[in-house]
């Protein structure tokens, strides 16, 4: 039960920050939290995915507080965390012989952070006078929420 409350989850921080749920899934991987010997998704443990994952989280934490930033509900957007959370959902769930639930637990997950992403911000920056503060509560929840999810829940 516990994997599949983290394959949800980890969909809903690729809701709010599309990379920081597979850089996530990279990290746990690659520090031997996360199973993933053996299934199709084991790549993902490895170098390359990792550094991939980590420098456009990094990057993805800095473009998201520039004003040309599209929306995160515009189709490219939206899709981008879709496909970010079934990826993440569905290594949690390939860690525990289920892959295909893990993934679509991920992309329910992300749907829910999206929308419900956008809707938290959108109240915080108006409560705040500004984006900036509501952006960066944002980043502080999806980083933490991801560290959560891979150093108590897996």
């Amino acid at each position: 039960m516990t994997l599949y409350l983290a394959a949800l989850l980890i969909g809903v921080i690729a809701g709010l920050r599309a990379v920081a749920a597979p850089a996530a899934v990279c990290w746990a991987a690659s520090l031997g939290i996360l199973r993933l010997t053996g299934t199709p998704l084991a790549v993902l443990g490895t170098a390359i995915p990792l550094w991939i994952a980590t420098i456009a989280a990094v990057f993805e934490l800095i473009s998201d507080k520039l004003p040309m930033t599209p929306s995160r509900k515009v189709p490219v957007q939206f899709g981008a965390r879709l496909l970010m959370g079934g990826l993440s959902g569905a290594a949690i769930g390939a860690s525990g012989g289920a892959l295909a639930i893990g993934a679509v637990l991920g992309v329910l997950g992300a749907v829910g952070g999206t929308l419900g992403g956008a809707a938290v911000r959108g109240r915080l920056a108006g409560m705040f006078g500004r984006d900036l503060p509501a952006a960066l509560i944002e980043d502080l929840t999806a980083v933490g929420g991801a560290a959560l999810i891979v150093f108590v829940l897996l």
